[in-house]
Formats: structure tokens, sequence, C-alpha cells
């Protein structure tokens, strides 16, 4: 059987970014998982003594924070940031982009429209920045909301979700509002490894996506994957493997979520090799 890597996979720069930070920052804790990636965040911990918090209230004093990669709300920022602590913001860069400007949107007295999902970390923290805003995944969810707007609207999109899915809503704000402000805030990553994904599972006849079951960007290339290889399954690392997946298969895709490391996809990838099938 022969075993073919998609053509971008894997770590992007705002990951690669975080734990490089959290490798120069040993003995402190993030605030929140710093990346979706469980394997790699005890990794953190073992090599780093990089630990985690889940609760403002858990910080102790003169310790040092690292915020996750998806970024927090903005009031927990500031309550980080007037406790006796060091703070080490690890927001990637592209997530600190829609906080700006829903913010600066906001100020100018336009509606906020967020397409993603509302229980995200990095939704949560956009939404922290913006007033009163509207957070949709659909156009069925945004349109008995559609009375809520203003004739100013703006709208930023969660970084990983699929173009196709943002444009569906653009439209629709654009066919009912006077001025629509549209802001491309999906991460190029995003756009090449699911581009990728894409094409290899239309020819592969098993596809394996590795990542996070929790990570948003991971869940994305799987359900890509599944529309054109039924065969797809999604794991975390080598020990979800399954034999009976590889049975009468020529072509086995791998691709992997933004936050899995090289050295899971190593992992995974020699398991597969020593499979007979």
């Amino acid at each position: 059987m022969e075993i073919k890597l998609a053509q971008n996979y894997g770590f992007c720069f705002g990951v690669k970014r975080a734990i490089k930070i959290a490798e120069e920052s040993p003995d402190s804790v993030t605030f929140g998982p710093l990346i979706h990636n469980k394997n790699e965040i005890e990794r953190l911990k073992k090599n780093f003594n990089v630990g985690l918090v889940e609760d403002i209230d858990e910080v102790e004093e003169n310790s040092k924070v690292i915020v996750r990669t998806h970024g927090i709300p903005k009031d927990k920022l500031q309550i980080l940031k007037e406790k006796n602590v060091e703070v080490v913001n690890a927001t990637c860069p592209f997530v600190t982009k829609p906080q700006e400007i829903v913010e600066k949107m906001s100020e100018e007295g336009y509606s906020i429209v967020i397409f993603g999902d509302r229980n995200h970390p990095e939704i949560k923290g956009v939404m922290s920045y913006a007033k009163d805003p509207i957070v949709v995944l659909d156009v069925a969810e945004l349109e008995p909301q559609l009375s809520k707007l203003k004739e100013k609207v703006a709208t930023v999109a969660q970084t990983t979700r699929k173009f196709e899915e943002y444009a569906k809503i653009v439209n629709f704000l654009m066919q009912h509002k006077k001025e629509v402000r549209v802001f491309n805030t999906i991460c190029n990553a995003t756009f090449e490894n699911q581009s990728a994904a894409r094409e290899l599972s239309k020819e592969a006849d098993v596809m394996i996506v590795i990542g996070g079951k929790n990570s948003s960007n991971t869940k994305q290339l799987f359900r890509i994957c599944k529309e054109n290889c039924p065969d797809s399954y999604l794991i975390e690392n080598k020990e979800e493997i399954q034999p009976l997946w590889f049975e009468g298969k020529k072509l086995c895709g791998i691709t992997a979520g933004a936050s899995t490391p090289n050295w899971i996809i190593e992992e995974v990838i020699e398991k597969i090799k020593k499979i007979k099938v």
C-alpha cells in the first residue's frame, strides 16, 4: 500500500510561534490549552514544566502566564495584566487581527457579524472586542436576527472556517444591507491545508486525518476528506489506528491539523507502514 502526504499539512505559523514561546518560557502556565493537541501539551509539561490553568482564580501571584494561541476575552486579559504576574502573549497574530477589526468597526458605529462557533475560544475572544456582536454559523442562523443589524455592517470570520460558507453569509448581508464591510480573516494556512486535503482525498481510497478531536481546523479537514473519501478517519495519535481500515486499500492519504506536531505524524506513518494488507 502506498502512503502519500498532503501537499500542505500540520503546524501553521501561529502554532509554531506559540510552541516556540512556550519552550522559551519554562516553569510557566498557559491560560487555557495553548493549542488543541493534548499530546503536544503533555510534551511541553514533561520537557519544559509548562502547566495549564483554566480559571483566572487559579493564576498564582508572581507566576508567568502564557496566553493561548486562540486568545482570551478582553476582560480576562486585563485582569491578568493587573495581577502581579508576567504575561506572555502567544495569541496568533491572525487571531489578533479580527479582534482589532471588530473593536475599530464597533467604535465607528457598525453592527458586527462574526462567522464562527460562539463556543470556540477564538470566537469568545473576538466577541469580547465587539459591541453586541451577532455570531452565526450559517445564513439560517443569521436571517432571524437581520432586524437587529444597522444598515452599516462589518463582518469577520473564524480563522479556521471554510471560505465557501463565509461567502454565503457575506452574499446574504449584501442583499439586505446598504453597507457591508467584509474582512477575510480566514487564515491562508487553513486555505492551503484544506485545498491539499481535498485534492488528496479524491485519489486516496483511505484517508487518515491526524489532530485534536476538539480542534476546529482538524474537524474541517476531516469533513472535507469524508466528502471525497468515505473511508476517512480522524485520529489523535498512533494508538488509535485500526489495521482493518487498510484491508484492500492501495493508497493511504495522510493530512494533519494545524496543531499537530511532526513527531506525531511520523509515529502514525511508521505504524501504518508496518501494517500488512
